[in-house]
């Protein structure tokens, strides 16, 4: 299975954020979480 370009890319984005505290959009994991925790 390989993975699409889009999906890497996002992934790239939510590490860079994830290292940027003053990053305004978080990590997709964490907003997951988010979403999860206000079910």
């Amino acid at each position: 299975m390989t993975r699409t370009n889009r999906e890497k890319e996002r992934q790239k984005r939510a590490k860079k954020n994830a290292n940027n505290p003053h990053g305004k959009v978080k990590p997709f994991e964490q907003l997951a979480e988010e979403v999860d925790k206000n079910k």
